[in-house]
Order: structure tokens, then sequence, then C-alpha cells
């Protein structure tokens, strides 16, 4: 579609006026009948074929999604704060120089900081492009920080490219930072500033601090592991504990009671473990020792420790980092990654407990939050698909158009719960007897 390379804006040579003119008039044809013009590039036109099927509006504008008291111990805990100096030693001084900004983004295309000079950051403010907004590509559209975490390569948009119309007056350059261990993207580092940032060395200069920054990552993890062993209990039946460089995965009561010493860091006694453990309370302390014996088998010196029971050492949850966060108000970073309610088929009385505390903690935050992508994720889950009060907090959420399924639903648990009651009821009632739904003969 037009240029020799397709990555590069605005090519050598070409009038930054006229090339901004002919995106205009392409934009404008896109946003009026999907036709795509010559002048657009194909890694652009890809994009804004992904917007239209996402339904975005070209007037889209940016929402909050971290507020400030949830955005500062999220940036404090993200893996890219341990490279922050080298991106401002890099990036600042060049943004700085020319007017820019700097910005870094998360995975989901949140901004997490945004620094540079001062007028230019006060343009920013009036578009939205400030920390704690959400610049996903599905959210605000072709722009460079969200489309390079969503194609996971290095992009440059210029101008009228930026499927928002609100953007049109800016031009960035973003490449994706992963981890260099795994290979999982972290977020991105990104330029933003004027007509000057379409010269293709803003988009090599921006790769460039992309590969030095995992350069840095890899270095500051050559170090001694943490000593904290960690596990991994929400969304799973049998948990997986990490411990002295090995992965285990721990069979179901021992999930059981792995989850309960996390809980209670300070130590159980082996009455308390048991009434925790056994829904039979007669239960002989004879079989809890024998569980603790292949337990001590299993896990050798990172076994548990006796009298009272408790970890071998300090012992990191998913479950109790997910409450701190609701604690702090990090509803965002809690629950995004929210995989499921812990250990979903145990049926230990402590467990049971536990996982509906978590449960009614984590379900409150989330309606009170009123994010429309953090409660559409909820109900399209296993457990939150049929929560009525999360189908109506998804409806007040979104936006009157998008409210018809949401509704549409809660009516039809509406009608099912009364349909409950009404059975339960009637069979309660002196000389009634119910009346329950017959399967089909066959």
């Amino acid at each position: 579609m037009g240029d020799r390379d397709p990555s590069v804006a605005l090519p050598d040579g070409a009038d930054p006026a006229a090339r901004s003119l002919e995106l205009r008039r392409a934009h404008a044809a896109f946003t009026r009948d999907g036709r795509v013009e010559t002048p657009v590039r194909a890694v652009i036109a890809r994009s804004w074929r992904r917007c239209a099927r996402a339904r975005l509006s070209p007037e889209c504008a940016p929402r909050v999604e971290l507020a400030e008291a949830e955005l500062r111990p999220y940036r404090e805990e993200h893996p890219l704060a341990r490279v922050m100096p080298l991106f401002r030693d890099l990036v600042g001084a060049f943004a700085a120089h020319g007017a820019h900004l700097m910005a870094v983004c998360d995975a989901r295309g949140s901004l997490l900081w945004v620094e540079g000079e001062p007028a230019t950051l006060r343009r920013a403010e009036s578009l939205g492009f400030v920390p704690g907004t959400r610049w996903a590509e599905s959210a605000m559209g072709t722009n460079a920080p969200g489309t390079a975490v969503a194609v996971g390569e290095p992009v440059q948009v210029f101008g009228a490219e930026h499927f928002s119309r609100r953007a049109h007056p800016w031009t960035c350059a973003a490449a994706p930072v992963r981890d260099p261990r795994t290979g999982r993207l972290l977020g991105a580092v990104d330029i933003t500033g004027g007509d000057g940032l379409a010269h293709p060395h803003s988009l090599a200069f921006v790769r460039a601090v992309a590969r030095a920054a995992e350069a840095q990552l890899a270095l500051l993890d050559e170090g001694p592991p943490a000593p904290r062993d960690c596990l991994t209990a929400l969304g799973r039946d049998e948990a997986l504990l990490v411990t002295g460089g090995r992965r285990v995965r721990l069979g179901r009561r021992h999930s059981e009671i792995m989850a309960l010493l996390a809980h209670h860091p300070e130590g159980l006694s082996g009455e308390e473990l048991a009434i925790a453990l056994y829904e039979d309370e007669s239960v002989s302390p004879v079989t809890l020792r024998a569980e603790m014996s292949r337990l001590r088998a299993l896990l050798g010196t990172s076994a548990p420790l006796s009298r009272p029971y408790r970890t071998a050492g300090p012992l990191d949850a998913d479950f109790t980092t997910l409450t701190r966060q609701l604690a702090a108000g990090a509803v965002s970073a809690a629950l995004h990654p929210y995989p499921g309610p812990l250990l979903p088929a145990s049926t230990a009385p402590g467990v049971v407990r536990l996982r509906r505390r978590i449960e009614d903690q984590a379900r409150a935050a989330l309606i009170a939050r009123s994010d429309a992508g953090l409660l559409a994720d909820w109900v399209c889950s296993a457990w939150g698909a049929d929560d009525p009060e999360a189908w109506r907090a998804l409806a007040a959420a979104l936006p009157p158009e998008g409210r018809p399924a949401a509704l549409a639903r809660v009516r039809a648990l509406d009608r099912e719960l009364g349909s409950v009651v009404e059975v339960a009821s009637a069979a309660r009632r002196p000389g009634r007897r119910a009346t329950y739904p017959q399967p089909a003969r066959s």
C-alpha cells in the first residue's frame, strides 16, 4: 500500500503537509464507507479494520482505568518500573529536547507513566493522554502504544493514521517490551509529539530503547532468586507450589493444607487444621498426621513445620495478593488477571469459608468500581455468568447502545430466579405439594 518501508509513516523526502491531507481524506473515506485508499499503510489498514469490527467510534475518548490511589501501587509492582531509570535516561532527554513526551504502558495498553516537556504535557492532558487512562487499540483505536501491544511489533502512527480524530494532531512511535526469560509481553515504550516524529529514525530509536530495556531486565534477573515460595490456587482444583526452584503440583488435600497455612502464617494447631480440612469432625488425628507425612515426603525441606503447623518459610499466595490489592483499592490490578475462585472443587470447611470471603470482597469491589471491561470479564466467566447484580452493573456501565444484551440477560436471570423462589415457596406451603418440572420421557 504505497510505502517502500511499510513500518515508516513518512518516507524520506515526503511532504508532511501533503501526506497529512491525504491521510485525512483516507480516514474520512474509511469511517464513511469502510473503503481503504492507497496512501494508507497495510499495518494501519489492518488496525482500522480491527477498530471497525470492534465498533469503535472515530470520536472515541480515553477513559481513566486506574485512579491515582490504585495507579501508584500498581506501577511500583510492575516489572517495567525496574527499567524506568533507563527509559528516562534514553528517552526522557530526547523527549525534553524535542518538546515530545515519553510514555510507558502495560500489556493491556493502560498508560503507567507519561513524562516530558511541561507545555506538551498540558496539551496531552486535554487529549486524555495521561497516566491511568487506557489507550489499548480496542479502547482508543489505532495509536502507537496500543497498537504495538496489540500486534507485538514496533509501530509508528502519523497524524490521521490515528483512528480517533482527537489524536490526529499527534505523531507517535512505540515498541513492545518483553520479559527476556519468558517472552511474555510486559508493555511498550512510546514517544509522542508533533510531525517531526514521523521521521524513520524515531521508530528505530524506540525499537533500540525497547531492546536495551530487555537487556537490562535480563541483567537484573541474573541475581539470586527471591527466597519466598509461591502458591497459585485461584481457579485451580490442584494448586501449584513454586519452592526451592521447583514447581510442584499438589494433590487436592495437600492444596487445601497449603492454602490454609498460607492464610494463617502464624500457624494452626492440629485440631484447628483438622476442623478446617474435614467435613466429618470425627476424623481421627491420625488421618491428618498421615497427610502431613505424605506432604513432607513430597516437599522435603520445604514441607510445613509442626507444633503448630506452619509453612517452613515465607509463602506468597495469589489469593493473599488479590485481597491485599482489593483492600488497597487497586481493583483493576487485582481483577484483570483474576483466574477464578480459590480451589473451586474443594469442600474443606476452612477453604469454603475463605473462598466465599474472597469472592464477596472481589464482587463488592467490582460492582462498586463500575468498570465495563472488568464487569464484562466477570459475567463472561464460569463463576459470574449467572450473577444478576454484576449484569445489572454492566448494563449501567455501558453506553446506551451497548445495554440491550446485558439487560436481556438480567431479565432472563430474574425469570430463572423467580421460578426457583416460586417452587421453593410452594414446597413450604401447608397442604400443598410443589410441582417440579418433570424430565422428558424417552
